[in-house]
Formats: structure tokens, C-alpha cells, sequence
């Protein structure tokens, strides 16, 4: 390695002397041929090495371009110190040790409100805006009582590539103390029991109930007897049973398939996201991975939605999976509601021009076979004892349900306006069922009430009869009711008139305008002339073209977080001739050469 003098040029000029020339000393040949001798020698190994400013050697197989030092780094002698890292630029990161307090500091207690401090609660760290304690009724500004304690100072953390990534942050390692001496009394209990033991087998003594157990247990879980089901962890304190391991007879996913190329495991978390038998060809496997669960649910709908939109963008249709989630459901279903009708044509044409329609209409397989893998066993009582019997799709509400003795359900009878059972016409829902008795008493109360008493538009209240007159001869009775029924007839037909005169009156209206309309418009096509119409749509689409332009570079200008939400605003009609004139008189052409005079204007 050729250590040359790499100083300044002005240093040069500062040192040199006033004897010699204004240009630098330059080395010889003899000078050259020694440094080069001087290298080779070097990397034989016959000559030590050259030394650093901090002493170390420098290798002399490292090239020049490596080894030499710029000018502007003032070293004169041979150095590595312009390859390592700088401490100018260095970044000073969190240690491992620095995190974020926890808890509040209870230590310090103040009995004194200071000057700067909540006001709600008296803690110097907040103001009373920013205060997370319930307010009380006279704060500790005035009171003086009952002042928090103060919040710590939080750092501000520097943390480098790895610490933001590091699952350990935060964690203190004292905390693992506490397992080491619970761990501890855990073998001191042990061996203190075995003491016991021993003592007592020596004296011929017999252990206590206490005693006998543990050393039953001990023995137990020596032989593998005695323990807990696999995969479960008993808390004898709670009274719970926490699934936290596998079963130990089944095979753990790390040790599947030990291929450096097959799935990655994850020790912290257990989990293997991959399959590890992907690339074996070994398909006959009960472990698939962890990711069949992301697809399943609705992402597979989603996704199916996704595409949808992709297809329809090429199309021509703008629709977008997220800015237009309602637009692209109601598209979709339009979608598949006119491919089901096309399906349905195309079949149905097929059918009609080769037949075959008949085979369609087949019963199912189990009444054409009279057998079905519906497997049901029942016992000698008539109970199932295997499988299941087929269920009924019901509705979820209350379905032949039956009260008070009625034969029929609630809502199966109307009068007036309301609802009632249709075995005894009763229209209060708790009643008892009175049969045809009920029938024929809410039939003649209905006949024998007057129509002033009960006006078309207020039902009778439930529960409340009015008396009834006196039942004349039967001639007399039978003429009566056909009277009420003739009245309550005339009163309907002059209800349903009176819709009837207002529903033709307000169609007579409809056409009256538009019968009007249609004329205006007619007599103002005809004052005008067909050219003078052309201009005046085009003008009219000119300037819808604008005023859209505009409004679509303000949107775009906008910040995204900020532009409105439009859903199904877009108009989708087909465009009018006078409409795609407008478009394409707007469109720039580059290779006209006044299409910059026109985008100016």
C-alpha cells in the first residue's frame, strides 16, 4: 500500500521555502521505486505494517483509493480514520434502558397549592383543560386539599430502525425476578417436604394428611400419572380451566417440515402463517397454515367486488370499490339480475328449439329412488337415537301459537280498521274464545249500534259494548238490519267516488300540463329555425362542459381529506350528439398550432 502525502495545497504554499521553486518538491525516481519496494515488502509480511495515529496497523492489502485520505482532511501521515464513521454525523439513539415512565410518583406528597399548578386538581404537570380528574365542586386552587400527585415528564425517545421494531420495548427485567423467587419458595416448599419425609420414615411416624398428598403428588408426576388433561392449565384459585399449550401427543408445528426453505416459525407467537408442506407435493396433510383464515367470511366477497369494479372501470363505467360503495352494489345487482335474465333466455331458447323441458321438472332423486344419505336411528319409543331429523325453516316469530282457548291466531280477522281472531270475531288479543256464541253477540252488536254512535273514522273502544235496543218481531229485526246495511253500503260508495273524483281530477291536471308543455315547447321549435336550435344546444352543452371542467379541477386542487363525499350523483345516461360535440370541440389537439392560443382563451 503506497502511502503518499495527500496535504493541502495551501499548506504547500504556507510551508515552502524561500529557496526553492514556487512548485512542490516532487519525488524521484529512487523515491518512488523505495515506496514501492517498501509496499511490496508489506504484503509479503518481511516489513511490519503500517501504523494509525491510534497505533493500530493498517492492513497493506487495502487498496490506494481506500487507504489515502483527501486533501481537505489535513492528515499527513498514513491513517484509516476518514473510513470510519464520523462522531459529527453519528445519531444518538435511545439506549435500551430508556422508556417511558409508568404511574404517577405517590412518594412526593404536596400539602401546599403552588402558583402555575390545575386548578381542578392542584398536579403542576397539566392545566385544568387538559385535567383527566373528575371536576370538583371547589378546586384545589381554593381549597388546598387533596392535591395530586405529579405526572412524569415523558422522554422523548430516539429510536433507529430495529428499536421501533423490538417486541421487548418497555419491558423491565426486574419483573423477572419476581418469577425466580416464586420459582424458589416453589423448591424450597419441595425440599423441605422431602426433609419431612425422611424424618418420618426414620422415626416411624406416619405424615400427616398434608404431607401424604404432596408426596403422592410428587410421585404422580413422575410417572406422568397424576397431571392435568393436555393442553390445560387448572387455576386452583379462580376455579378456571385456561387452554394455553397443545396436546402433547400431537406433532408441534416447528417441527412439521425442518427444511430451511419451508414455512417460518414464530417462536413468540406460535403461529406458522405459511403452509410448510407447499412445496413437498404432499397434499394428504391435516395442516394447512394459519391463512386460510384471512380468507374466509366476506373477503372472498370483497374481493369478488373488487373485481367487479376493475372490469367495469375498463368498460367505461366510473365506479370505485371504496369512494362508491352503494353505487357498486346497485350496479352489481343489476349486473347479475340481467345475467340471470339473459341465462334465462338463452335456456329458455334452447328448450324451445330441441326440447327436453319435461326432464327439468323431475322430483328429487329421494322420491324418484325412494332412498336419500339422510341417516336418522330411532329406538323402539319412537326417540331418535343417531342422527338429527330435518328441520322446518320457520320464521323467527311465534308461529300456531294459540291462546285463550281461540282456534285461530291473532291477526286472522279484520273489522274497522282492526285486527281480531277468526273464530269468535273478539278484536281484544287477551280475550277468551266464546266460539260461534261470540260470533253471533259481536254480529248483532255491530247491526244494533247507530251510526251516530260509531262515525267511520274512530273505531269503538276495545272492551267497551254499548246496550242495545230491545229486539222487535222478527220481520221488523230482519228489515232493520238490511236498512244498516244498505246505509253503511251508500256511505262506502261515496267514499270510494269521492277517491275516484279526486284521482281523475289530479290526472286531468297532469295532462293539462303537459298538454301545455308539449305546446310551448312545440311553438317555440317553430319560431326558431332548425340552425338557430343546433347553435343553441351546442352553446348550452359548451357551457355544462365548462362549468364540469371547473368543478373537477377545483375537486382535484382540493386536499382529499376535504372533498365531499358523492355517492350515486354521477349522472349515467348516454350522452347527447350536441353533448359529444361540446366534448370534442373542448379537446386539445397538440398537433394544432394554435392549440396554445386556444387553451389560453
Amino acid at each position: 500500500m503506497a502511502q503518499s502525502s495527500t496535504a493541502p495545497v495551501s499548506e504547500i504554499i504556507r510551508n515552502k521555502h524561500a529557496a526553492d521553486n514556487d512548485e512542490p518538491k516532487k519525488k524521484t525516481r529512487e523515491e518512488w521505486k523505495q515506496a514501492k519496494e517498501l509496499e511490496e515488502a508489506r504484503k509479503l509480511g518481511t516489513v511490519p505494517a503500517a501504523v494509525d495515529e491510534e497505533g493500530k496497523d493498517i492492513n497493506p492489502h487495502i487498496p490506494q483509493y481506500i487507504s489515502a485520505a483527501p486533501w481537505y482532511f489535513g492528515q499527513t501521515g498514513p491513517t484509516l480514520k476518514h473510513q470510519r464513521p464520523q462522531p459529527e454525523r453519528q445519531k444518538e439513539f435511545s439506549r435500551l434502558d430508556e422508556w417511558y415512565h409508568r404511574g404517577v410518583d405517590s412518594s412526593r406528597v404536596v400539602t401546599k397549592f403552588r402558583k402555575g399548578a390545575c386548578e381542578n386538581c392542584g398536579a403542576v404537570t397539566h392545566k385544568r383543560k387538559d385535567c383527566m380528574e373528575r371536576p370538583r365542586k371547589t378546586g384545589a386552587k381554593f381549597t388546598g386539599a387533596a392535591i395530586a400527585a405529579d405526572e412524569p415528564v415523558q422522554p422523548h425517545l430516539a429510536l433507529d430502525f430495529d428499536g421501533k421494531r423490538d417486541r421487548w420495548n418497555g419491558y423491565d427485567p426486574s419483573d423477572h425476578s419476581q418469577i425466580l423467587e416464586e420459582h424458589r419458595k416453589i423448591e424450597e416448599a419441595k425440599r423441605q417436604l422431602k426433609a419431612n419425609k425422611l424424618k418420618a420414615g426414620a422415626s416411624g411416624e406416619e405424615l400427616t394428611e398434608h404431607d401424604a398428598g404432596v408426596a403422592s403428588e410428587e410421585d404422580d408426576e413422575k410417572y406422568a400419572e397424576g397431571v392435568d388433561m393436555p393442553g390445560t392449565k387448572v387455576d386452583s384459585k379462580q376455579r378456571i380451566t385456561v387452554r394455553n399449550l397443545r396436546i402433547r401427543e400431537d406433532t408441534a408445528k416447528y417441527l412439521r417440515n425442518l427444511a430451511l426453505e419451508s414455512a417460518y416459525y414464530d417462536p413468540k407467537t406460535r403461529s406458522m402463517r405459511e403452509n410448510p408442506y407447499e412445496n413437498t407435493g404432499n397434499k394428504d396433510v391435516d395442516y394447512q397454515g394459519e391463512n386460510f383464515v384471512r380468507f374466509t367470511g366476506d373477503t372472498s366477497r370483497h374481493a369478488a367486488s373488487q373485481m367487479f369494479a376493475w372490469d367495469a372501470h375498463q368498460s367505461g363505467v366510473d365506479v370505485h370499490v371504496l369512494a362508491e360503495p352503494t353505487k357498486l352494489e346497485q350496479l352489481e345487482q343489476e349486473y347479475r339480475k340481467k345475467r340471470a335474465e339473459l341465462k334465462g333466455a338463452a335456456r329458455g331458447g334452447l328448450l324451445e328449439r330441441y326440447g327436453g323441458a319435461e326432464h327439468l321438472d323431475a322430483p328429487p332423486k329421494e322420491l324418484l329412488l325412494a332412498q336419500t344419505e339422510h341417516y336418522v336411528e330411532y329406538s323402539r319409543q319412537g326417540k331418535i337415537v343417531k342422527g338429527a331429523e330435518k328441520e322446518v325453516i320457520r320464521s323467527q316469530y311465534e308461529e300456531d301459537v294459540y291462546i285463550n282457548n281461540h282456534t285461530a291466531v291473532w291477526g286472522s280477522y279484520w273489522r274497522d280498521g282492526r285486527w281480531g281472531f277468526k273464530c269468535c270475531h273478539s278484536l281484544i288479543k287477551n280475550s277468551y274464545c266464546t266460539g260461534e256464541a261470540g260470533r253471533a253477540v259481536n254480529a248483532a252488536d255491530l247491526l244494533t249500534l247507530p251510526p251516530a254512535t260509531r262515525p267511520d273514522d274512530e273505531p269503538p273502544e276495545e272492551g267497551v259494548l254499548e246496550p242495545a235496543e230491545e229486539p222487535p218481531s222478527d220481520d221488523g229485526e230482519r228489515q232493520r238490519r238490511r236498512t244498516l246495511i244498505e246505509e253503511h253500503e251508500q256511505r262506502m260508495n261515496k267514499k270510494r267516488e269521492k277517491k275516484k273524483r279526486k284521482k281523475s281530477k289530479k290526472q286531468k291536471k297532469k295532462k293539462r300540463r303537459k298538454k301545455d308543455e308539449s305546446s310551448s315547447s312545440s311553438d317555440s321549435e317553430s319560431e326558431e329555425d332548425e340552425e338557430e336550435t343546433k347553435k343553441r344546444k351546442r352553446k348550452e352543452a359548451m357551457a355544462r362542459q365548462e362549468k364540469a371542467d371547473a368543478a373537477a379541477d377545483r375537486l382535484l386542487a382540493m386536499d382529499e381529506r376535504r372533498r365531499p363525499y358523492n355517492s350515486m350523483a354521477a349522472d349515467v345516461t348516454a350522452p347527447s350528439a350536441e353533448e359529444m360535440e361540446a366534448w370534442r370541440m373542448r379537446q386539445t389537439h397538440h398537433d394544432d398550432p394554435m392549440a396554445a392560443f386556444a387553451s389560453k382563451r
